[in-house]
């Protein structure tokens, strides 16, 4: 029992240190997990998964790889197909013939396993996989239609690879048992309980779809009715064909994402916070049961053979599949190089190996370390080299953080107009096209738009947004945006106009869903509105060595407001009731001030008052 605790306390830290180190530093997590777990495994000996837990690893882990594949599925939205549709089936349909194909080939001919074994392991090289493919793309900025293709390709072709893999398991189980069989006899079964675990996968989605804004759930039991939901049609869907539970979850998934379930976005978070444990602990749990004798069986073909599978098989793929549609070459030469393999294509793996030798095939062993060999490769070569090639091939977003606006009027018009001379992403967004026409004359960019409703996650890209501010107003809503959009880009980067001239809101809106109050003063939109009138304009100032924070507060007028600093690497730290960052040489300064500038008498009254101060405090 302690040892069980011990490791499941281990991977925990070792998995969710890892993912903040890459936080801090900007590698790939993925690799680090690989690393940590490795090193704790077979290098130092800290812990066994496979003794601690014993059989029961091998349903943990697959279990955990349903509930990343649904959780993925309800990423999964039918509109983003509007400008990848055609790549994402071309790649989910031809794709997986031609992988397959050359997968099996290199396997054959290069790698040297003999050819069941080879077909087996080029059904499984299929998986991309998103526990690999969507954290790179969350740490690297690439544009949205290579990052859509990427997204769908990982998620589809997840349980597709595995299904491929049972396909040329049981072709050739039966084969063997019964030398006569021919093709229809084997695969029409197994075929007809994969379409059967798809329709059991969309039955689950209607019912959940039926049952939770009905009322028939409580919301406290919504997550666990859901995640029950899943592990149960999961296990179900693998009693009628093996791995057709994969398919049966991620059917689920997508079905549920695509039926405009209201109620599942308060699950939004959750399920995404569950996802990053799942993908540390099941990265962290494979690498540290990794033994050495499961490497022992790797010689110098295994390598050209990853070296085909970076250079001939995934490009090969990608470049025949796409041949003739609208994907630009320079978007199909990156996706012909972004292919890392992740969990399943090591759980599977792992799986097979053990059937196989128990079917007289040696080479089932070495599926294990080669399997091991191929996610370390792919994830190495494309998660260190991502954002070199996403710029090469330019396809690389905005990395600069960007200020999303909402509400449009006098005051935050003025904003966007000084961001986007400063080159800062800004977007600004209202739902009346009247309030819009001043920013369509400047210039500035906006989205006419309701930014709560649901359809503008799909229309609009808001990832290169890092930053909001709400400054409708409405108070309230506000507030109502604030809390809405701080679980995605988090609470401390989501700020609105203070409750200053708002007092019969003060009580009717709590600080914990609140965004944080801008300007240290806490002015609300009545205070900006009023000095917007009187002529206050937004004044940029670039401090350097020579020229300081104190010395500018000194050539401003006295009552002018700081509202943030810019950072020169892009970044924006906002002066609100609570924070006040620190200025340093390089940033720029952006205050709201009136338009005359401070008189001589002022200046001297200010640097006297300063003086008195100083002389005033204890010694």
């Amino acid at each position: 029992m302690e040892e069980q605790a011990i490791v499941i306390a281990m991977v925990g830290i070792l998995g969710i240190g890892s993912q903040w180190i890459a936080w801090r530093t900007g590698w790939p997590a993925i690799v680090l997990m690989l690393a940590a777990g490795f090193l704790a495994g077979p290098v130092l000996g800290v812990f066994d998964p496979e003794h601690a837990f014993g059989e029961l690893l091998e349903p943990m882990v697959a279990i955990g790889v349903a509930l990343i594949l649904f959780e993925g599925g309800l990423s999964l939205d039918f509109r983003e197909l509007r400008h990848s549709g055609d790549a994402v089936w071309r790649l989910a349909t031809i794709g997986v013939l031609l992988g397959w194909f050359f997968g099996a080939l290199a396997a054959h001919e290069i790698a040297g396993l003999v050819l069941p074994v080879a077909v087996l392991f080029g059904g499984i090289l299929v998986v991309t996989g998103p526990t690999v493919v969507i954290p790179l793309l969350r740490q690297s900025s690439v544009q949205q239609r290579p990052a859509s293709i990427l997204k769908w390709e990982a998620i589809v072709n997840d349980p597709t690879g595995a299904l491929c893999a049972v396909i040329a398991y049981e072709y050739f189980r039966k084969v063997a048992e019964s030398p006569g069989a021919t093709v229809t006899e084997v695969l029409l079964p197994m075929l007809l309980a994969i379409a059967l675990a798809g329709v059991l996968g969309f039955v689950a989605a209607l019912a959940i779809a039926w049952a939770f804004p009905r009322g028939t759930v409580p919301e406290y039991l919504k997550v666990p009715v859901l995640l029950t939901t899943v592990i149960g049609l999961f296990v179900v869907c693998n009693l009628i064909e093996h791995e057709a539970g994969l398919l049966a979850v991620t059917v689920m998934g997508v079905a549920l994402a695509n039926m405009n379930v209201s109620s599942l976005r308060s699950i939004h978070p959750f399920k995404e916070n569950i996802a990053i444990l799942l993908v540390a602990g099941i990265f962290i749990i494979l690498s540290a049961s990794l033994k050495w004798e499961d490497l022992a069986y790797l010689n110098w073909r295994f390598g050209l053979f990853l070296l085909a599978l970076l250079f001939l098989v995934r490009p090969l793929t990608i470049i025949l599949s796409l041949l003739g549609s609208s994907v630009p070459w320079n978007e199909r030469l990156f996706l012909a190089w972004i292919a890392p393999r992740g969990i399943v294509l090591v759980a599977i793996s792992g799986l097979f190996a053990l059937r196989l030798s128990e079917l007289g095939f040696d080479d089932g062993n070495v599926l294990i370390g080669l399997s091991f060999a191929v996610v370390v490769t792919t994830i190495v070569a494309h998660g260190f080299t991502i954002d070199f090639v996403a710029r090469l091939l330019k396809v690389k977003g905005n990395t600069q953080p960007g200020l999303l606006i909402v509400g449009s009027n006098p005051w935050t018009i003025s904003l966007a107009q000084q961001m986007h001379e400063l080159k800062v992403p800004v977007l600004l967004v209202d739902s009346s096209w009247q309030r819009l026409a001043s920013a369509r004359q400047k210039g500035i960019p906006f989205y006419h738009g309701e930014i709560l409703n649901e359809a503008t996650e799909h229309n609009l890209d808001l990832s290169p947004y890092q930053v909001l501010v709400a400054a409708t107003e409405n108070e309230a809503y506000n507030t109502l945006v604030c809390n809405e959009f701080a679980h995605e880009i988090g609470r401390d980067s989501v700020y609105q106009l203070g409750e200053a001239g708002a007092e019969d809101d003060r009580h009717a809106l709590p600080d914990a869903l609140r965004g944080r109050a801008l300007f240290e003063s806490g002015w609300g939109v009545t205070e900006v509105g009023e000095r917007q009138m009187q002529g206050w304009v937004f004044r940029k100032t670039k401090l350097s060595e020579e020229f300081d924070f104190e010395a500018m507060q000194e050539k401003l007028p006295s009552s002018a407001h700081t509202l943030l600093i810019l950072r020169q690497g892009g970044q924006m730290r906002f002066f609100t009731h609570a924070a006040r960052p620190e200025p340093r040489a390089g940033d720029t300064i952006i205050s709201f001030s009136p338009p005359q500038t401070r008189t001589a008498e002022e200046k001297a009254a200010k640097r006297a008052g300063k003086k008195s101060g100083s002389e005033a405090q204890p010694a």
